[in-house]
């Protein structure tokens, strides 16, 4: 008995070869368990399928092209000028270089989970960037990937910035690296580190060897900054809930005293630092106030007064004497080396959380709570221009044109944002009034679908963004929402368990019936490519199949085995079987698209990252290249018109990449 034969007998026995799917040659399924459900999927029929044949990597790699967004809407003072005029910031698991003048970005991609501190060596030929820890699972995330096995935990990464190659890897911090910074006055030998424990250690290291010369507890209370005083690396502060310390790192050992604020108002929080030519040490707090702290003494020798309405997260000191800030009112001030006012201007309404200027072209950079960054100067009348836009509410809706190199996004940030993905400009934000959730284009490219968290759906007119029907269809979110191929019909798969499926008459939408039989939230919906019907996922892992013409469910799924599929974002099918890691658990892939000529399968996982492999991916635990730059759950992925591009969506990182085919 050959191998072939061996393996259908025992399927059709019903002894299933352990730890996978089984085929059952007699009716040409196979058998899959998700979470101890079993799921029966069908062969095609002229199809000779062995679930024991090896399965093939793709010969194509993806390779990070671009990066739309930034992490602004909880951390603190993450953007550095570089010497070369590039704009150092994190989104995500990658830190990005980007070129203002030439529209040109670079990206180191080191770390494996959420980049949460940056800095600079003197020298700006090195950074170090610090990471949070990430949920392990078993390692099964790896299982059949060409990305290495990787332990996400809390670390900080030494990188050049030129060649963007790690040069020294530090660990050793509990749950995450929430801020860095190198000593100065010894040429940056030393490296500065507190962690998000309960105690929040601060550890100063020789990066060079990755020796830890000296830890301490810092404060049950949350620290937020700690920074080497640039003219003695003897002394670091650090700053956070209700306190200033002040340390002495000498002989190898750290010793903290906590700064006096004697008759002054003592803030609920003091959220930035920074040293003025002398030596002294500013602090920014929750009131808007500057305070001016003696070294010496640790007490406060002067306090400039409501220089911000509310919270001041940015300071930021002028080699020619004076200082620039920012915080939650949206202004940039600029002060004299003599703490007086000289100039102010308001840049946005929305709160602002990180400042950085470059002397050599007059410029400051700003990064605000809703993750962008703006760029200007505060000398002149001139608005910032926004150089960095991203979303910052979870992000979930993803459409790409029919047509062209653009693409949609939505979030539940209300944002809809169209991008072109070869310019990589925004071409315009629409605002709604509700989280959106889901998206898609008219096959022609003229209309767009809009489906939200709240039941409510809306189509919209492409070129003038007039909203041309609004409905409602139950209460709860529509995670899917896609037209035919032929244009002719609209479905709206739901999270209450229905598929609402609409007539598109020229711009008239009309109710056709309602799809119900899934005992879960729907998933995914693909059409077949003559729009006769439909087949759809849902959360508890059931692959139902629709007649169009009546809304009535397919029973006999077989009759289907041959129907050609327009597109495949539905994770359960024959022709995704390999998609799913071993003991999958029917959450761990959550997208999936397909290239336009059919070669090839982008999928996204739990674990923040991209999957490439060669479609149909019917061999089980199929081999895959896997990439990663996103640190939350991978939400959406497509390929752009052209198959030269894929993007994806993170969620809860709020960020979009854009992959190019190498």
């Amino acid at each position: 008995m050959n191998v072939r034969d061996k393996f259908a007998r025992c399927s059709i026995s019903g002894i299933p070869p352990k730890g996978g799917p089984t085929y059952n040659a007699a009716d040409g399924t196979v058998k899959m368990h998700l979470k101890g459900r079993p799921v029966v999927l069908y062969k095609p029929t002229e199809l000779e399928y062995d679930v024991t044949d090896p399965s093939i990597l793709p010969e194509k790699k993806l390779e990070l092209e671009w990066v739309y967004g930034y992490r602004g809407r909880d951390c603190r003072q993450n953007i550095h000028v570089l010497s070369n005029g590039e704009v150092a910031y994190y989104t995500a698991a990658v830190v990005v270089l980007y070129n203002p003048d030439n529209s040109t970005q670079r990206h180191y991609n080191g770390h494996n989970d959420d980049v949460k501190s940056l800095t600079i060596h003197p020298d700006q030929t090195i950074a170090a960037s610090g990471q949070q820890a990430g949920l392990e699972h078993d390692q099964k995330e790896f299982k059949g990937s060409t990305l290495p096995t990787q332990p996400r935990v809390p670390k900080i990464l030494i990188w050049n910035l030129e060649t963007l190659q790690t040069l020294h890897t530090i660990t050793g911090f509990d749950r995450a690296v929430i801020s860095v910074g190198f000593s100065t006055a010894n040429g940056g030998q030393h490296l500065v580190a507190v962690d998000e424990s309960n105690d929040h250690v601060l550890s100063v290291w020789n990066w060079a060897k990755e020796h830890k010369i000296a830890e301490q507890k810092s404060s049950k209370d949350p620290v937020l900054a700690c920074q080497f005083n640039p003219y003695d690396d003897g002394q670091i502060v650090s700053c956070g809930k209700g306190h200033v310390a002040f340390w002495t790192f000498r002989n190898g050992e750290l010793v903290r005293k906590i700064g006096l604020f004697e008759k002054n108002d003592k803030p609920k929080y003091i959220q930035c630092v920074a040293f003025d030519p002398d030596g002294n040490l500013l602090t920014g707090d929750s009131n808007g106030n500057i305070q001016v702290w003696s070294n010496a003494s640790r007490k406060i020798k002067h306090v400039i007064k409501k220089v911000h309405e509310g919270f001041i997260y940015g300071i930021c000191y002028l080699a020619e004497g004076g200082f620039l800030s920012t915080g939650k009112d949206g202004f940039v001030k600029k002060y004299g080396q003599n703490l007086r006012p000289i100039t102010e201007k308001q840049i946005t309404n929305q709160m602002c959380r990180a400042i950085a200027y470059s002397s050599a072209e007059g410029r400051v950079y700003i990064g605000t709570g809703r993750n962008q960054i703006m760029m200007g100067s505060i000398e002149d009348v001139e608005p910032f221009s926004t150089i960095v836009d991203g979303h910052y509410g979870e992000l979930w809706g993803l459409a790409t044109h029919p047509t062209n190199s653009c693409f949609l996004t939505g979030a539940y940030d209300h944002q809809l944002i169209y991008r072109n993905a070869q310019t990589h400009q925004v071409e315009w934000i629409k605002t709604f009034d509700n989280e959106i959730q889901s998206a898609d284009f008219h096959p022609d490219g003229k209309l767009i679908a809009v489906a939200m968290k709240t039941g409510k759906w809306l189509v919209m007119d492409f070129e003038s963004h007039e909203i041309l029907t609004e409905n409602v269809d139950g209460k709860e979110q529509h995670d899917v929402i896609k037209f035919s191929p032929d244009g002719k019909y609209l479905a709206v798969g739901s999270h209450d368990n229905n598929i609402y499926v609409y007539k598109v008459d020229e711009m008239k939408f009309t109710r056709h019936g309602k799809c119900t039989g899934h005992s879960s939230y729907v998933t995914h919906l693909d059409w077949s490519s003559d729009s006769d019907a439909f087949l759809t996922n849902s959360g508890d892992y059931e692959v139902l199949a629709w007649k169009a013409e009546d809304c009535k469910q397919i029973t006999a799924t077989s009759s289907l085995r041959d129907v050609e599929w327009s597109t495949q974002t539905c994770t359960l099918g024959f022709n995704v079987i390999g998609i799913w890691p071993e003991g999958a658990d029917g959450t761990d892939v959550n997208s999936a698209g397909r290239s336009k000529d059919s070669s090839l399968l982008a999928t996204g996982d739990d674990f923040g990252k991209v999957n490439l492999y060669n479609y149909p991916a019917i061999q089980p635990q199929s081999q895959k290249h896997s990439f990663r730059a996103h640190c939350s759950h991978v939400t959406s992925v497509q390929f752009l018109v052209g198959d030269a591009n894929v993007i994806s969506t993170g969620g809860n990182d709020c960020s979009v990449m854009q992959w190019k085919l190498v």
